[in-house]
Parts: C-alpha cells; sequence; structure tokens
C-alpha cells in the first residue's frame, strides 16, 4: 500500500508539461497582442513572412524549372510577395499545376493578411483620434501660459493673453481643465474668436493630479492663472490648486503663479498654499474699492477697465538708464510718447506717483502708461501753453447723503469703507428686501444710517424712497438669487431710476454692481454713471498679472485709500475752458499740483460707448480744449 502512495500513470508528467508549455506560450502571445496596433502590425509581417518564404522555398522543390524560369528562389520570393500583396498579379501566371497552386496559395493567404491588416491600421488610426480629442498628450512649448480651470473668466483670458501677445511671432496658451477637449475648443472659437498669432491648446484633466498637470508642461512656462471654479466653494479649489502647485518639484525655476479669491477671509490661507512665487489678490476688496471709489467719482469704473485691457493703454515697466539723476517732475516731459506714473526701484518697492522731486537712479524701472510697450519713446519737452494753465478752485466738504438699495456679502464692507471717505454726519439709507442689517454693521464714525425695506423692482416703492434727496446711489446685485436673475432685477431698478432721474432733472449718480459683462452692455440703456462688473475686472487684472506680476505694487497701491489713487477733477482746476492747449501743458498743471495726468474725459460722451468719453495717454502735441464740465484724470494722493 506504501509503495502506491505516489502512484501516477505513465506519460502524465509529459502532457502536464507539454501542457505547461503551451499555456506559457499563449500568456506571452496574449500579452504581445495586449501591447495593440504595433504589435498586431508586426505579427501580420511575421505571418506574410512566413507565408511567402514557405511558398517560394515550396515552388523551388515541387516546381524546379518553373522555379528557374523565375528567377530561382530570389525570384520565386519576389513574385510570392507580390501575390500577397495584389491579388492580380496572378491573372498573368503561367507553370505547372503545383507552381500555380502555390501561387494561388500565396495570393489567397495575403487577401486574408492584408484584409486585417488594413482593419487594424484603421482601428489604430481611430483610436489615435479619440486619444488626441480626448486631450491626453503632453505638449511640448517653451515661454506659454498655462490656464488651470474654466469658467467665464477663461473667454476673457485668453481674448486678453493674446491681444497682449500681438508684438510676438508667436505664443501658446495652454488650458488644462477637467472638460471635454473639443467642447473647450468649440466653446473658445465662439466666445473669443481668431486669436491671431496666440494658439490655444486645450487638454483634459485635472490640476490637482501631478500626471495631468505635466500635460500643459508647467515647469517651462512664463506664467500660470489658476481660475476659481463655478461651484460653491470655489476658493477651496483654488488653494487646494496652489498647494499642489506648491508642493510641486519643479524642474528648474518656477513659473509665477497668479489667482484670486473671492472671500476676503480665504486670502491669508491661499497667500501660504501658494507661497512667495504665487501672486494671490482679493477679488471682492477690488470689487468694493471699485465701487465705492466710482460712487464718489463717475466714470471711473471706465477708467481702471480702460488701464486693465489690453485693447486700450496699460501700465509698463521698462528701464531708462538715460533718465538718471533726473527728478521724477522732469521725467513727465521726457517721453514723446507715454506717460510716466512713477518708478519701481531696484530693490522691488513701487513709488506711484511719488513727489516731483524724487529723483530717479540708473538702476530704476520707470512706471508708464502706453497703448503698447512698442510706443514708447523719448523726445524734446512739447511747448507748454502757460495762459492756459488755471489755478485750482477750493471746494468746500459737504455732507453727502447716499442710498444703498439691494443686498448682499459684499454691503458691510461697502459701508465701512464709505464710512472713511465720507465726511462727518454724512448719511446712508439701505433699502433691501431683508431684516433691518444694521445690528451686525461694525462701527460708524462719518455716517449716520437709516433703514427701509423695499423691493427695488417695485415702482411705487422707489418712489417712496425720495431719491432726488440723495446725491449718490449705489445698486447691488441681491444677494439669493442666481447671477442672471440679480442682474436682471438690477437692471428693472437701473430703468425705473432712470425714468425718476430724467423728471427730477439729474440729480443724483448711479454706481451699479453687475455679474455678467454681457449685461453691461444691455444695461447701457439706463445710462448709470457706472457699471463695476467685478468678474470682468478679476479677469482683466489676472491677465496682466501674468505677464508681470510687479503691476501688482501699482494697482494696490491706485486702489489703497492711503495711496496715491486716481480722480477724475474738473478740467477748470488745471486748463482755462475754451482756451486752446496741448495734454502736455495738463501735465504741467497737474505736476505744479504734486500730481500725474494721465487723460481726461469728455462730458459730452459721457454716454457713448465703447470709451464713454475716456481719453487716455492722448497725444501731448495736439491741439486740445476742454470745457468747464469735462474733468482731467489724474493719480494724486486726495
Amino acid at each position: 500500500m506504501g509503495g502506491r502512495r505516489g502512484w501516477r500513470p505513465c506519460g502524465t508528467g509529459g502532457r502536464l508539461a507539454r501542457s505547461g508549455r503551451r499555456e506559457r506560450v499563449r500568456y506571452w502571445f496574449d500579452n504581445t497582442m495586449s501591447k495593440g496596433t504595433p504589435a498586431l502590425i508586426g505579427w501580420l509581417g511575421l505571418a506574410s513572412g512566413v507565408l511567402i518564404l514557405v511558398v517560394a522555398s515550396l515552388a523551388v522543390v515541387v516546381a524546379p524549372k518553373n522555379s528557374r524560369d523565375n528567377g530561382h528562389w530570389p525570384g520565386v520570393v519576389w513574385r510570392s510577395l507580390l501575390r500577397t500583396l495584389d491579388p492580380g498579379t496572378m491573372g498573368d501566371d503561367t507553370g505547372t499545376a503545383p507552381f500555380l497552386a502555390l501561387m494561388l496559395v500565396s495570393t489567397v493567404g495575403g487577401i486574408f493578411i492584408v484584409s486585417a491588416l488594413i482593419g487594424v491600421l484603421t482601428t489604430g488610426l481611430e483610436n489615435k483620434i479619440d486619444e488626441l480629442r480626448k486631450g491626453r498628450s503632453r505638449i511640448i512649448e517653451h515661454d506659454h501660459t498655462v490656464v488651470l480651470g474654466w469658467s467665464e473668466q477663461v473667454f476673457t483670458v485668453i481674448a486678453e493673453l493674446a491681444e497682449a501677445n500681438q508684438s510676438k511671432r508667436r505664443s501658446c496658451i495652454a488650458i488644462l481643465a477637467d472638460l471635454d477637449k473639443v467642447d473647450m475648443e468649440d466653446a473658445i472659437r465662439a466666445r473669443v474668436g481668431d486669436t491671431r498669432r496666440t494658439r490655444v491648446v486645450c487638454r483634459h484633466g485635472n490640476p490637482l493630479k501631478v500626471a495631468d498637470l505635466d500635460l500643459v508642461s508647467p515647469d517651462t512656462a512664463r506664467s500660470i492663472v489658476v481660475l476659481s471654479p463655478p461651484v460653491e466653494d470655489a476658493d477651496n479649489h483654488v488653494i487646494k490648486v496652489l498647494l499642489s502647485l506648491g508642493g510641486r518639484a519643479w524642474d528648474g525655476a518656477r513659473p509665477h503663479v497668479v489667482a484670486a479669491v473671492h472671500d476676503s477671509a480665504n486670502l491669508p490661507a491661499a497667500r501660504l498654499a501658494g507661497g512667495p512665487a504665487a501672486q494671490v489678490i482679493d477679488a471682492d476688496d477690488i470689487a468694493i474699492q471699485l465701487i465705492v471709489q466710482s460712487h464718489r467719482q463717475s466714470g471711473l469704473s471706465q477708467v481702471y477697465t480702460d488701464l486693465l485691457n489690453y485693447r486700450g493703454h496699460e501700465f509698463y515697466m521698462r528701464p531708462e538708464p538715460s533718465l538718471a539723476g533726473i527728478t521724477y517732475g522732469e521725467a513727465l516731459g521726457a517721453y514723446e510718447l507715454g506717460i510716466p506714473v512713477g518708478a519701481r526701484r531696484a530693490d522691488g518697492a513701487v513709488l506711484v506717483n511719488p513727489s516731483p522731486d524724487t529723483v530717479i537712479h540708473a538702476d530704476d524701472e520707470i512706471v508708464l502708461l502706453a497703448e503698447d510697450d512698442l510706443l514708447i519713446r523719448l523726445g524734446p519737452r512739447p511747448e507748454i501753453f502757460e495762459r492756459a494753465i488755471a489755478t485750482a478752485t477750493s471746494r468746500p466738504t459737504v455732507r453727502g447723503r447716499t442710498l444703498l438699495i439691494g443686498w448682499n456679502h459684499r454691503a458691510p464692507e461697502v459701508i465701512s469703507l464709505l464710512d472713511e471717505f465720507t465726511e462727518p454726519g454724512s448719511g446712508l439709507t439701505i433699502a433691501a428686501q431683508r431684516a433691518d442689517p444694521r445690528e451686525t454693521l461694525g462701527t460708524l464714525t462719518n455716517l449716520t444710517v437709516a433703514f427701509t425695506r423695499c423691493d427695488s423692482t417695485d415702482r411705487n416703492q422707489l418712489e417712496a424712497l425720495d431719491v432726488g434727496s440723495y446725491q449718490h446711489i449705489i445698486v447691488l446685485g441681491d444677494a439669493g438669487y442666481e447671477d442672471t436673475h440679480a442682474d436682471a432685477r438690477t437692471l428693472v431698478t437701473l430703468l425705473h431710476l432712470r425714468d425718476l432721474e430724467e423728471s427730477l432733472g439729474d440729480p443724483y449718480s448711479i454706481v451699479s454692481e453687475i455679474h455678467d459683462d454681457a449685461n453691461r452692455e444691455i444695461a447701457q440703456v439706463t445710462k448709470a454713471d457706472d457699471f463695476v462688473v467685478s468678474d470682468k475686472l478679476i479677469s482683466l487684472m489676472l491677465t496682466q498679472l501674468s505677464e508681470n506680476r510687479h503691476l501688482y505694487e501699482v494697482f494696490a497701491d491706485l486702489l489703497d485709500p492711503a495711496g496715491s489713487e486716481i480722480y477724475l477733477k474738473p478740467a477748470p482746476d488745471y486748463l482755462h475752458p475754451g482756451i486752446t492747449a496741448n495734454f502736455a501743458t495738463v501735465i504741467e498743471a497737474a505736476r505744479r499740483r504734486g500730481e500725474t495726468a494721465i487723460g481726461y474725459r469728455l462730458q459730452e460722451r459721457f454716454h457713448q460707448p465703447p470709451d464713454y468719453g475716456v481719453v487716455l495717454n492722448p497725444d501731448k502735441r495736439a491741439p486740445m480744449e476742454l470745457s468747464a464740465e469735462d474733468h482731467v484724470i489724474v493719480i494724486a494722493k486726495d
């Protein structure tokens, strides 16, 4: 019994060994086939070679005479190859029956092999095209701009970058978003149109994944723009992308990163996540500053739009060693094209509208307002018309009355900033469809706040507010409505206010917050004084910073109440009305007051698109006259 324990039938081990070898061969074959189109083509090529060689060798053996007539074995190999690739070649064959039979085998085998090859190639090409359409191939670019994320802002960013790169021979924008590549390209063509010398490349992927981020070659990029997605926790998404970029192992110098958060409370976390290479701006703060400053000065939002828009005039920084040793006041008259507005020191400090006696150093960069960096040129000082220069008239400060219509998360900050700018004893009335918010406001020094519950789309309720008794009206988009609906309500409110204004004789200025820039064109019929489209302005600023991150200090100074700001001041403070002069004379008049003149606004074109009367960086030598109703645009401390 013990001797039978290890017994097995004779020959079983050999069959198991052969079975194991067959399994291994099959496994190896399956692995090669799974490698895709190249492996399939290789197997078909091998099968073709085997068929051709076998047929040629058999022909030499079974039909030697026919083989000699066809060039022996090499000639038969060639003829067999032709018959494999082209069945029609067999039509002219002659010879013995065995020879013809072998040629038929070669032809029939070739039909199957070539048919399979065509099918494999077709499938492979379709798969490759599908892969390319998915946007999963890595781009090979250098000095390009990477845009991470997708929102309505992407169209403004692309259009502005294309405009900024017109002077370059070639440029590239690479977009990485979790959307279909073809859908993104179609949307860009529909919304942006021709980008001229700028190529836009879209890739499908998640910016938080390292492998996906590599698709847009961030290591060789010039700059990276992080967009906020249209979701509730947009700031959290931006912070996570900044963390991902901050923790990345960069191959070479890290490109500078620009992003925006919409809740001021998230700004410290976003800046910490981005690190020193990231420039994170506070979208809410910028929108609030523009709303409040525009409420004080009609037309200011259009000035900022022009400054941030590459289709208009923008700020540039360039070294000018030839100006070393002269003062800023003297430099104001040194440029034939372009207007100096400040300087950037070698240590990075930016001086906006410095004192006229500030000395320019050889290693300074001059901050200039120009239409394009190619249109900046030094030149002789233009003629100054002394008889046209006027003396500023002091105007007593007055207590203002402001009506705030609507309520959203920005309203408390708007009220707080209004309190800083207004004279003591000024009044503010809040008219909103909500509970009284006064208990939630902080301590106010200059404003006395009243509240009335009001539906701003109801004409009767608006009339009950006695709008004619206010100098300024601010209309905010109502919270609780989606952006489109909120803009629709704002438009209705503006129409009512315009109708009331015409009957009252233009007693107040109107500043309105608009979410969608497309609604701004519709809103022009209301003839409000200013429209602050916060998303559009943030998109424009992100684009500017992606081209030159040092411009942030310039805009931060202009928007800071403690720094030099942009003002629209009465033209008679600079030029006598009706006297012909030039803009160089306006610059000189402003210099004597410690200000920098950058343009003017014509009252007669106040509501005429596209510039709404704003003229920045005009020709310094061209004759001009300003009326008593016009304004000069200056950078000043007050």
